[in-house]
């Protein structure tokens, strides 16, 4: 195998590996949706939200979610994504709170 071919093949080699790294962990973006019903029956769909931070739910909180994304998310009974009493949703999955407990009021993207 002649210099330049090798030279070429490693150029190609990296740029994929380049490529590849970059696609990993899906971007910063959770890919599908995320749907969630308030206390007031309204029902709200999220597309592909931030892997990074805390998202807020609806002020009057939230009694069931679907997560049909790719990844898993985790549910909380605070604004600010802390606090012990919290559900772990996985992908493809969904939940609704008990009767007499308080909704979810943020939730985070593992990843």
């Amino acid at each position: 195998m002649s210099v330049r071919r090798r030279l070429t093949t490693a150029t190609g080699a990296v740029l994929l590996t380049l490529a590849v790294a970059g696609c990993s962990g899906l971007g910063r973006s959770a890919v599908g949706t995320i749907s969630y019903e308030t206390e007031r029956e309204l029902l709200v769909t999220v597309t592909s939200p931030s892997v990074k931070g805390c998202h807020r739910l609806a002020p009057s909180g939230v009694t069931k979610v679907e997560n049909n994304s790719l990844t898993d998310i985790v549910m909380y009974r605070t604004r600010d994504c802390t606090g012990g009493n919290s559900i772990y949703v996985a992908t493809k999955t969904g939940n609704q709170i008990a009767p007499d407990t308080l909704p979810w009021r943020s939730y985070s993207v593992v990843h």
